[in-house]
């Protein structure tokens, strides 16, 4: 094809007929320049095929693994609930008359109450698409922000699990082993009831009790931001219903 397109110009000026060459030479110019012109939009449309098919499989993906997140969350929160109302059943019986409390029954209902459970979520595909390049192909904007800022969410909500988790290893815990055996608890028989009447008994579980509000109580609370960025998150990656 360059040949034949060699060939013409040559005749043209071997004939002197400058003005037809001068006129061919810039139409063979806008030839080339329109065929650069549609090859570069080809490899813009196979580009932009390759990012949509690259964008539904991180976007299938993220899902899942959210999908996966808030079932633990659920189950965290679960956990949770029942420490709080294991806690609450227990300061429901103060003051406590160690003489006349069942000791059996009560021991049935508490034993829930020093669970120490941290929502620990996966993240490995979030992070992977932060830290790359992948990140730029998202096209929805209120999902990339989501995704920025899933990491400070996390740490706010997971301080409050901390906390809480750090008074009961530290100070709950110890302070309730010190008279009552771990295992046995209440049905070891030579545990000195009247512990169960004392100040010390009943701030143990009030403190508790606060640790556990905080987490899943407290107004304008960093579970419900946490509940809410996880949800959105999971909304906006279903490629099922976009």
């Amino acid at each position: 094809m360059i040949k034949f397109f060699r060939n013409i110009r040559q005749k043209l000026l071997n004939e002197g007929k400058t003005a037809n060459y001068l006129k061919y030479a810039i139409g063979e110019i806008v030839l080339v320049v329109i065929g650069i012109l549609i090859a570069l939009q080809v490899n813009n449309w196979n580009q932009k095929r390759i990012d949509n098919q690259t964008e539904i499989l991180l976007l299938k993906e993220l899902h899942a693994e959210f999908v996966g997140n808030k079932k633990q969350l659920q189950e965290v929160l679960e956990a949770h609930q029942k420490a709080i109302k294991s806690t609450r059943y227990v300061i429901s019986k103060f003051p406590i008359d160690p003489n006349k409390i069942n000791l059996d029954s009560f021991w049935l209902n508490m034993r829930g109450w020093p669970t120490r459970y941290t929502f620990n979520p996966s993240q490995g595909v979030i992070r992977s698409l932060i830290n790359s390049s992948s990140f730029n192909i998202i096209s929805d904007q209120e999902l990339r922000k989501l995704l920025i800022s899933w990491e400070d969410v996390l740490s706010d909500y997971q301080e409050e699990e901390d906390i809480a988790s750090s008074d009961l290893r530290n100070y709950i815990v110890p302070k309730y082993l010190d008279h009552i055996p771990f295992g046995e608890g209440l049905t070891y028989k030579p545990f000195d009831k009247s512990f169960l009447a004392s100040f010390e008994f009943e701030n143990i579980f009030y403190y508790w009790e606060n640790d556990l509000k905080d987490i899943l109580e407290s107004t304008d609370s960093e579970l419900e931001k946490i509940k809410e960025t996880i949800n959105k998150i999971i909304e906006l990656s279903d490629t099922e219903n976009q």
